[in-house]
């Protein structure tokens, strides 16, 4: 079964665009032990949704990871993983912090509760409801 993950990015560096616009990326950049710890656990066909930090705050796009995790080839620290990821799709609405936080369902939710994370689990339960908030 499928694992949820929602990964954090700013979209001035790199952006759900610029992955819509490739196709297909390597996630790297990460160095927290926690964030790594969560990338490790990562599998073919696990979900993500793409956080834009910064002035945005909101959950915007979907995508899935397609390796298993890997040593980042740019770094010559074995500690150091990243994962290859697709685009799925835009979301058709973005799903704000403050909406998030607005709701008791999330109260869990390690985007909340480890704000400087970049890379947090979801629960199927949240993954369904943050995509059900961006339909509308």
């Amino acid at each position: 079964m499928p694992q949820h993950w929602i990964l954090k990015t700013e979209p001035s560096s790199y952006g759900y665009a610029n992955l819509a616009s490739e196709g297909r990326t390597t996630w790297d950049g990460v160095k927290n032990p926690v964030a790594l710890k969560h990338i490790r656990r990562m599998r073919p066909g696990d979900r993500v949704l793409v956080y834009h930090t910064g002035k945005e705050r909101a959950v915007v796009g979907e995508a899935k990871i397609v390796s298993a995790p890997y040593p980042d080839p740019k770094r010559k620290d074995e500690k150091l993983v990243v994962v290859d990821l697709v685009a799925v799709r835009a979301l058709p609405r973005a799903v704000t912090l403050s909406q998030i936080k607005a709701d008791p369902a999330f109260a869990d939710l390690a985007l909340v509760r480890q704000g400087r994370l970049s890379v947090v689990p979801a629960s199927e339960a949240e993954w369904r409801r943050l995509v059900g908030m961006a339909r509308g």
